[in-house]
């Protein structure tokens, strides 16, 4: 167990340590900045009266209150969550071929498969701390822009509903993982992960979102104005891709030759 703790240690150390990391939460921290901008705008119609596609825009947000904002943040992290989440694993798990330090990493009196699940669970903390980054963000920015609607109990459940949201999304990033190692970089991952959010949008606008993984949390999320709707057989297909993708990543490492 202590060496389990010692590479978990490390491997948090490497992406707290990483510019990748800081780089990432910047870029990401866009998406409240715009979230509020739309609310600020739907609250005074008059700045967009004279930019018709803006208005449009700002109309398909909904309401002006903090459900609405919030449930907008949901959507952000479903959508760029499948981007930036599997940007992260992609690199926690290709950098180790990229920077040549794989034959390193393997020398090392530990076992690959416990290198291999301290890696996912630093992916999967960083993925939660990259959301509650953009949900505090952007309940900053709601108290600025005075959003009225708040109410513990309706704010609460749909919190609740973004941190599902980040789950699903999360756990959908370990085949990523699995192709970050069988292409030994970036590239293969990031092929996979770009593919997989035009997928969702396609599959998602035929109605089909609930059989597609990497759909399902726009779905939920209230994208395709089914908000909050997830059906077992859903549950049961994000869960098995993730294991999917962890049992494929853990037979590469543990029974591939690594050149």
């Amino acid at each position: 167990m202590d060496k389990f703790f010692a590479v978990l240690q490390t491997e948090a150390l490497k992406i707290r340590k990483s510019k990748i990391t800081w780089i990432t939460a910047a870029a990401f921290s866009i998406a409240p900045f715009m979230a509020g901008f739309f609310m600020f705008v739907l609250k005074h119609p008059d700045i967009a009266q004279n930019a018709g596609i803006l208005q449009a825009k700002t109309q398909m947000v909904g309401d002006v209150n903090w459900s609405s904002y919030i449930n907008l943040h949901a959507q952000i992290i479903a959508v760029g969550g499948i981007l930036v989440f599997g940007f992260i694993t992609s690199w926690i798990f290709g950098r180790e071929y990229a920077d040549k330090t794989v034959k390193d990493l393997l020398a090392l009196p530990y076992s690959r498969m416990v290198i291999v699940i301290a890696k996912f669970i630093v992916a999967l903390i960083t993925h939660f701390l990259l959301s509650i980054l953009i949900v505090l963000l952007g309940i900053f920015i709601g108290i600025i822009i005075g959003l009225p609607g708040w109410s513990f109990e309706l704010v609460g459940k749909d919190i609740y509903a973004l941190l599902i949201v980040t789950l699903l999304t999360s756990l959908l990033c370990t085949p990523v993982a699995f192709f970050a190692s069988l292409g030994a970089g970036y590239l293969a991952s990031l092929g996979f992960v770009i593919m997989t959010l035009v997928l969702s949008q396609i599959i998602a606008a035929l109605g089909l979102g609930d059989y597609f993984p990497w759909a399902i949390p726009g779905v939920y999320s209230g994208v395709t104005e089914t908000e909050y709707t997830l059906g077992w057989n859903s549950v049961a297909i994000v869960f098995l891709t993730s294991v999917i993708g962890i049992i494929s990543t853990l037979y590469y490492w543990v029974f591939v030759d690594q050149h």
